[in-house]
């Protein structure tokens, strides 16, 4: 068994690490010494998260779909050292039947979570491939597995988000750069305001999330499921027919957790992720 990595000789950067599991794996890495740099274009909470921390945190706008933003916050951050690993973890989930979802809030969803991944990537890990070391971790979600009614393009990403982890672990693996990608169940944040649990299944926390971040960090996996149970559970129901699948989907509910959603409860998040566009 390899010796597990140090954090606190480790500077990582966490995209959308102002709220939910950004910031709760700002927080962990920040408590085991780690430098982290935390890229978001909401800074007010991101400031109020890095003053607790002094010069261990360091907070600079990002929009992770602009390359050009990606330079300039590379360049902002640079006093905490070269960058050993990055936290993807930017991302969005407007929710709604895709008959009725404008051009624009699709393309958010589609720039947000997978051409924030592609663009971070290509901004840091060519660093990465120089040094000899790093360590990629993309926050997918189950549902780069299972697809979700009334999730479609959120779905999409995310299945997007896990092909292009998988292919980048075989692409970047020879230069000593390791790949994760972590799929979360519904975590109790804002994104998941709403939205019920397949049954049997409880939301996990922001905390639970980030303590798999922080696990993979010490000793990189190539995928993590939160809860752990649910990778073994959804990989053995995929080798069922497809009847069995759709029976086994509507016994537990897990095909209308997104369109079982409250809508009232959504209303603040649903307004500022479509802004995203």
């Amino acid at each position: 068994m390899t010796t597990p990595r140090d954090l606190s000789a480790m500077t990582v950067i966490v995209t959308g690490g102002a709220r939910g599991i950004g910031r709760a794996t700002v927080e962990r890495l920040a408590r085991q010494g780690a430098r982290v740099a935390v890229g978001d274009r909401d800074l007010e909470p991101a400031r109020d998260l890095a003053a607790a921390y002094g010069d261990l945190v360091r907070v600079a706008a990002l929009d992770v779909t602009d390359p050009a933003s990606w330079r300039e916050f590379l360049e902002e951050v640079a006093p905490l050292g070269p960058v050993d690993a990055l936290v993807s973890n930017a991302g969005i989930m407007p929710l709604g039947s895709v008959l009725d979802e404008s051009e624009e809030v699709a393309r958010a969803i589609v720039d947000v979570n997978l051409h924030g991944l592609i663009n971070g990537t290509k901004a840091v890990a060519p660093g990465m491939v120089e040094r000899g070391h790093g360590h990629l971790i993309n926050v997918a979600s189950a549902v780069g597995r299972i697809a979700v009614a009334d999730g479609a393009t959120y779905s999409a990403s995310k299945f997007a988000a896990v092909g292009f982890s998988e292919a980048i672990r075989s692409e970047l693996a020879p230069y000593g750069v390791d790949v994760t990608m972590v799929l979360p169940t519904v975590v109790r944040t804002e994104l998941a305001a709403g939205v019920p649990a397949a049954r049997g299944v409880r939301p996990v926390s922001a905390d639970d999330v980030a303590r798999v971040i922080e696990s993979a960090l010490r000793r990189p996996r190539a995928e993590l499921w939160v809860p752990r149970w649910t990778q073994g559970l959804t990989k053995a129901t995929q080798v069922l027919p497809r009847r069995v699948q759709d029976a086994m989907a509507r016994l537990t509910r897990a095909d209308s957790v997104l369109a079982s959603a409250d809508p009232e409860a959504r209303v603040a998040y649903e307004e500022r992720a479509r802004r995203s566009g």
